[in-house]
């Protein structure tokens, strides 16, 4: 006979707040354990991030001079340094070279001229902390510059733009250093368009690029 109190029913619920809290305990180092191999892998990484992207720019072609002024969208080259101050906060400075555009007037028949621009954007992004890919959002200043510029005889455009840039995008990572890139970003390029010495209007570009490369993180 067992005396009162020490049945094995007893002893059981005795165990098994025991044993519970023995697991909590190992879940929680776990995932302390977890956390600190995540953080530790985020922190190895490199600050410097360099992609190459395939982009396709598409143009706005805002037009107030009344000619119906547009430029051809087209797939151009990109390439981007980013720098992480921080694991989120990072900063990324995009180049390409100068792309040549047709520049058309629909009042006027068709294409009157060619043009270059080089439009170098620099923007301050944030990195969100997520499972599998490294989602973004940034926002930037960019300058663009109008060169190799052939119009009709009279007319001329203003060869300098400032403009604010937005992007969101995402790097998915293929290996330690490997990174799938999707990347969208609004440009806002504009210049003023003179007949003569007198300003005829502005037309926008204000082109919208999306792009998929790969990057490189050191």
């Amino acid at each position: 006979m067992h005396a009162r109190g020490s049945s094995p029913f007893n002893r059981i619920e005795s165990i098994a707040p025991m044993n519970n809290n023995k697991l909590l305990k190992l879940a929680l180092v776990a995932a302390c354990a977890l956390a600190s191999g995540a953080t530790m892998a985020q922190e190895s990484e490199g600050p410097w991030l360099v992609r190459a992207r395939a982009v396709n720019l598409d143009s706005a072609n805002k037009d107030t001079t009344g000619l119906g002024l547009s430029v051809n969208d087209k797939a151009i080259p990109e390439v981007d340094v980013t720098y992480f101050f921080t694991r989120n906060i990072a900063a990324e400075l995009v180049l390409t070279v100068p792309q040549k555009h047709d520049v058309r007037a629909s009042t006027l028949g068709g294409k009157i001229g060619t043009l270059k621009h080089l439009p170098p954007s620099l923007l301050l992004q944030y990195h969100f902390d997520a499972p599998g890919f490294k989602p973004y959002v940034g926002a930037g200043l960019n300058y663009t510059r109008f060169s190799s510029v052939h119009l009709p005889a009279g007319v001329g455009i203003d060869k300098n733009s400032w403009g604010a840039a937005l992007q969101v995008g995402v790097d998915i990572p293929l290996s330690k250093n490997l990174y799938l890139n999707v990347d969208l970003k609004k440009v806002y390029i504009q210049a003023d368009v003179f007949a003569g010495s007198a300003k005829a209007g502005t037309f926008k570009v204000d082109p919208v690029l999306f792009g998929i490369g790969l990057g490189y993180r050191f």
